[in-house]
């Protein structure tokens, strides 16, 4: 279960370097846009983004609706004080949690996130309040990683784990949510016009290393590191590499897979 104070405390400390890392999340955040301007019935008038990190999909939204009053949410307090700096007078900023937010019912007429709600400690809290927050009528656009995503790292860290004899808590790796459980969370509740579609995002990187610091540069750490029997936890990264390049390297490169869930649903009227 994710630790949301740790997470925040992560997010925070790298709100900094954040936006040099985020390749990946920059593109969902267009795409997911893209999304909105499809789906959406009408212009929105007041807009709120969840878990808006460093402002990249706020950014878009405000060149997409110039006119719509924008507000951005997020737990880092770093993260909220350079996207003021970047956006300005043009968007309310809060600090805030997403299983609680501290807005009245119902005041939204769309409610997005982009790459974060796989971060969040309930999801169906995150929903609830997402669905709350939202004006009978009114638009949920999320987007965020599912079951699948670093699928190559996963699944070459487990096989060196289990063939080691390392200490299960060297293990610990960032479980994904299940398509069919986000589906079964969102039909319970009572929405309409639910559209939930996977899309597939594919990064490149030089070596196992690059692609661990850059996930550590946004504050996502994936794999958890301690001490163990075996190979201990260099011999581990390095071994993890090795199957990396063997299994899926490419002329010196690895790649990184993204499972991306899309999520459009409408509050009943």
């Amino acid at each position: 279960m994710p630790d949301t104070g740790r997470i925040a405390a992560a997010f925070h400390k790298k709100a900094v370097e954040y936006d040099q890392h985020i390749l990946v999340q920059k593109r969902v955040a267009a795409q997911l846009v893209g999304s909105v301007e499809q789906h959406l019935k009408g212009r929105p008038d007041q807009v709120l983004d969840v878990g808006t990190g460093t402002g990249a999909l706020l950014e878009r939204l405000h060149v997409q609706y110039p006119d719509a009053r924008l507000t951005g949410l997020d737990i880092a307090f770093n993260m909220c004080q350079r996207t003021l700096h970047k956006v300005g007078p043009a968007c309310n900023i809060v600090n805030g949690d997403a299983e609680y937010l501290p807005f009245k019912t119902g005041v939204f007429d769309l409610v997005v996130s982009a790459s974060v709600l796989q971060w969040v400690n309930s999801l169906p809290a995150a929903l609830c309040e997402f669905q709350r927050v939202t004006r009978p009528g009114g638009d949920i656009n999320l987007a965020f990683f599912c079951d699948g995503s670093l699928e190559e790292l996963r699944s070459c860290f487990r096989d060196t784990v289990t063939r080691n004899g390392v200490d299960s808590s060297m293990s610990r790796l960032h479980d994904f949510r299940n398509v069919d459980d986000v589906t079964a969370m969102v039909n319970e509740l009572d929405f309409e016009k639910v559209v939930v579609t996977v899309e597939t995002e594919v990064d490149w990187y030089d070596s196992l290393n690059s692609l661990l610091r850059s996930i550590k540069s946004i504050g996502a750490g994936t794999v958890s590191g301690g001490s163990g029997k075996g190979l201990g936890w260099r011999g581990v990264l390095q071994e993890t590499s090795r199957l990396y390049q063997e299994r899926f390297g490419l002329n010196g490169r690895i790649p990184v897979t993204y499972k991306v869930l899309y999520l459009t649903a409408r509050t009943k009227a």
